[in-house]
């Protein structure tokens, strides 16, 4: 028998788990029960595809002033950081274009013509953002997809925490993981580093993790062929194209998940020059071209 319980559910359209290190069933059902109801808080709290939440009436806002409640304030403030850190490569924004590509597989890679046009709906600069109240111009839209599937996994673990502080877990939501602390007897967790061009082989790398996270990005599900030729889903959101030249994956450790999910994004973001900006930022990181 392995020396923690597991959970598993589905949320953030991602299978999600929780392994725990703890010797009492009672109370790991507990905390399993806690980390699924609060990944689904999450994600119905800020999902795009609701009808009936903060996100929706952003979006539908008819450029009126909205307030918000200090969770998603946080979140935009983070957004802002991003934005200005990447020198607006990141952009919470740039969803709009999802109207033009659609990235299942296919080949169906969208006219120039389409894509023009979304331009003027993007940028962060645009919207008004005095917190907690938050301006829209006309047509444009906000998507926290980018940053919320690694808030939660963060958040879920704090959540954890606070709840059984004796007890330490990891968090894994598709991938993106925290470990709050070790297995039992000082146990490390076993962290595997996929290669998307690799599907269903054995991890290229295994990553003792005992505390700390791990995240990674890439087009391994994401994508699409033409003409022999991979768009991915990572948007240059200055131009509405798909990055150039970028690595098909990166993952990063760091001390938060939402940590290493950004940086990993960064790097994306610069193409050809991933490498370099990781190796600038002074992290542990695999890249997979």
């Amino acid at each position: 028998m392995d020396d923690y319980w597991r959970a598993r559910f589905q949320a953030m359209a991602s299978p999600c788990e929780c392994l725990i290190a703890c010797d009492d069933e009672n109370l790991a059902r507990q905390l399993a029960e806690l980390a699924m109801a609060e990944a689904r808080r999450i994600e119905q709290k800020f999902s795009r595809y609701r009808q009936d939440n903060i996100i929706y009436r952003i979006n539908n806002s008819a450029a009126e002033a909205i307030r918000v409640d200090q969770e998603t304030a946080d979140l935009l403030d983070f957004s802002a950081q991003c934005y200005e850190l990447s020198d607006g490569l990141f952009d919470i924004t740039s969803g709009v274009l999802r109207e033009a590509w659609q990235f299942d597989g296919s080949d169906r890679v969208p006219q120039a013509a389409v894509i023009k046009p979304l331009l003027q709906r993007i940028g962060w600069p645009k919207l008004i953002w005095n917190r907690p109240l938050l301006t829209l111009q006309p047509g444009m839209q906000i998507d926290l997809g980018g940053i919320g599937k690694e808030y939660a996994v963060d958040h879920v673990a704090k959540c954890l925490k606070q709840h059984a502080a004796e007890v330490n877990v990891l968090v894994n939501f598709g991938g993106d993981l925290v470990a709050t602390g070790p297995r039992l007897m000082a146990v490390p967790w076993t962290v595997g580093v996929d290669d998307p061009s690799r599907s269903g082989e054995k991890a290229v790398a295994g990553v003792q993790l005992s505390k700390g996270a791990f995240a990674t990005s890439g087009d391994a599900r994401r994508f699409l062929m033409k003409d022999n030729r991979r768009y991915s889903h990572i948007l240059n959101p200055k131009t509405g194209w798909p990055v150039e030249q970028a690595p098909r994956s990166v993952s990063v450790l760091a001390n938060t998940c939402i940590e290493a999910g950004m940086l990993a994004t960064f790097a994306l973001l610069q193409g050809k020059n991933a490498r370099r900006f990781l190796e600038e930022q002074d992290v542990v990181f695999w890249i997979c071209e």
